[in-house]
């Protein structure tokens, strides 16, 4: 409709339906203010419940409420709603509208969907404390593409259920840097069912019918090769704990995992992202998959989709406690020590890990090329993520107390700024970046306040001597380029305390910025290590090897074996196993009812 309907777009604009108008939905919440008690929402086009943020009121709201007001505002109460066979998702919490008039700067046309991010505060005000947003019992299943999305934080789903959705759940955070610092995302005490006895019917919206695992024909979402996934991670830092999955059974035609990670992603992964005390029932065939090229997953070789990791705090996915599962291919975070996972196309890793967020400017359309010096060979090529800004920016993810090389597609950017990302006080990196000979540099560290865009506690750092004065000087901020293979060398270490879910510290975020002068026309490539002929960038240490088995846990899982939308409809489990003639000829006794 809206390429036909163009009259209020500017000049010759033609909208992109995806992204400028899809959104047909039952509930539009536009204040999320409001409480959603015992609600069914079925058959939309787009969703069923859509909490959506104008960035300043509209209609007979217009002028009662400061900006950004909505986005700001606790969470009404979201009690035993009911979402299913909505097109594109069940319940969505994000985005928002255009609320200016379309012009030569924006030609699309007023109310068509924007960006926005749902970070609920006290009273409203960001600068007092947050308030959880709590979206309890919500069923969400046959929904063609989501059972729910949401970002922001905080927000927290509980006692939800969510079956027969081409993803259960997604929790993303705010891309490179959460807009309100320190928010996160959780979901506990849910249960993910892949493909449930709800066969469905043919007809419909529904078109995709096709076999299940079972080889029983039933509606499918999206369409029969369509990769389900239970809960899926986006960006982060979100939460998964005391939940249940069963049945994601993978078939020829299509990849089912308990848990996934968003498709063709372009953004940053957090390993914050953490699970613990989940319940993989043994219906689930596959536990985690990270994608394969093909239809769906694209390359599969996003910046994005090479980072994409998570912490099993408990060993409840894995097997072994306090482990990182991560990319089989990601030479930046393996070991010796690790196990890898062909049917995930993953790998199960000890160790510590953080990020590495790397701002870059003059020019900001460069790919970044990062290896760590013990793997030197094995460099990953990072694109960055262009918003429309001044800088490009690249974050990895990093294991600490290693050393890292960098280098570029071309000439190095005149300005580079490094920020150690979820670095606690003490922990650090060796970071040797690749310069044409000649360059000239200043080099200093601050403190960055991103509320309000100021920078303090501005230090410089002074050329040392030698490449080990830099690398053994670890409380002293200094600096060396080695013009014999054009490397720069840089320790970075954490001196603030970070706290919580914070990226950085409450004093402002860490960084070191380096200004490079360099002469035009010089040759710019490095040797692929200047570690060469030292133990600089070897391990030193003996590697992490996974040694402990996590206990079996008995307390793992939902606790509750169904969810319903009748709340005070309670289920039990009962286990029902018969004999057969020749078992009681032979005296067997292995029939029994078990109930709980």
């Amino acid at each position: 409709m809206c390429l036909s309907m163009r009259n209020n777009v500017y000049g010759d604009y033609i909208p992109i339906p995806s992204t400028d108008c899809m959104a047909v939905s039952s509930f539009w919440i536009a204040n999320p203010n409001n409480n959603l008690i015992d609600n069914a929402a079925a058959g939309a086009q787009a969703v069923g419940m859509w909490y959506i943020f104008h960035q300043v009121p509209t209609g007979q709201s217009e002028g009662q409420y400061p900006a950004g007001q909505s986005e700001l505002t606790p969470l009404g109460k979201f009690y035993n709603n009911r979402v299913h066979s909505n097109f594109k998702a069940g319940l969505f919490i994000g985005k928002g509208v255009k609320t200016t008039k379309a012009s030569a700067a924006n030609p699309r046309e007023y109310l068509t969907v924007d960006n926005a991010r749902f970070r609920p505060h006290q009273d409203a005000d960001a600068e007092k404390p947050r308030v959880p947003a709590v979206i309890d019992g919500l069923v969400a299943f046959k929904n063609n593409d989501h059972g729910a999305w949401a970002r922001g934080g905080d927000i927290v789903f509980r006692n939800c259920g969510f079956s027969d959705n081409g993803i259960g759940l997604t929790l993303a955070s705010d891309g490179t840097f959460p807009v309100d610092e320190g928010c996160s995302l959780e979901v506990t005490h849910s249960v993910f069912v892949g493909e449930s006895d709800n066969v469905g019917s043919q007809g419909g919206q529904n078109s995709y019918w096709g076999r299940g695992a079972n080889r029983e024909y039933r509606t499918l979402p999206r369409n029969k090769t369509f990769p389900i996934r239970g809960f899926q991670i986006y960006d982060g830092p979100v939460r998964l704990t005391r939940c249940t999955f069963r049945k994601f059974t993978p078939t020829t035609d299509r990849h089912s995992s308990a848990i996934g990670f968003f498709m063709k992603n372009a953004w940053q992964m957090t390993p914050q992202n953490n699970v613990s005390l989940l319940r993989m029932e043994r219906s689930v065939g596959l536990q985690v998959f990270f994608g394969a090229p093909g239809q769906w997953f694209g390359d599969n070789n996003n910046d994005g989709d090479k980072m994409s990791i998570f912490h099993d705090l408990d060993g409840s996915v894995t097997g072994y406690p306090d482990t990182f599962v991560g990319r089989a291919d990601n030479y930046l975070i393996r070991h010796p020590g690790c196990l890898t996972v062909p049917r995930w196309n993953g790998m199960i890793c000890a160790g510590k890990y953080a990020q590495l967020y790397i701002q870059a400017r003059r020019p900001e359309n460069l790919t970044l090329s990062i290896a760590r010096a013990a793997y030197h060979s094995h460099p990953l090529r990072l694109h960055g993520v262009n918003r429309g800004v001044s800088y490009q920016q690249y974050q990895p993810v990093v294991m600490l107390a290693e050393a890292y090389l960098i280098q570029w597609d071309g000439r190095a950017p005149e300005e580079v700024i490094l920020y150690p990302v979820n670095f606690h006080r003490g922990d650090w990196l060796y970071v040797a970046l690749c310069y044409p000979k000649g360059t000239v540099f200043t080099v200093v560290g601050d403190l960055y306040q991103r509320q309000t865009g100021k920078a303090h506690s501005v230090k410089r750092y002074v050329a040392a001597t030698s490449r080990h004065s830099v690398l053994n000087g670890a409380d002293e901020r200094r600096f060396y380029f080695d013009s014999l293979t054009g490397y720069l060398f840089v320790h970075l270490q954490a001196h603030e305390v970070r706290k919580g879910h914070s990226y950085c510290s409450q004093r402002g975020c860490e960084r070191v910025k380096i200004t490079a002068s360099m002469t035009a026309g010089l040759p710019w490539t490095c040797a692929p290590s200047p570690f060469w002929g030292d133990d600089t960038g070897k391990q030193t240490w003996q590697p992490l090897r996974i040694l402990k088995r996590a206990a079996p846990c008995t307390h793992c899982g939902a606790p509750q074996v169904a969810i319903t939308s009748t709340p005070s409809v309670k289920y039990i489990r009962v286990q029902i196993q018969s004999v057969r003639r020749a078992d009681i000829e032979n005296y067997s006794r292995l029939a029994f009812i078990k109930i709980g």
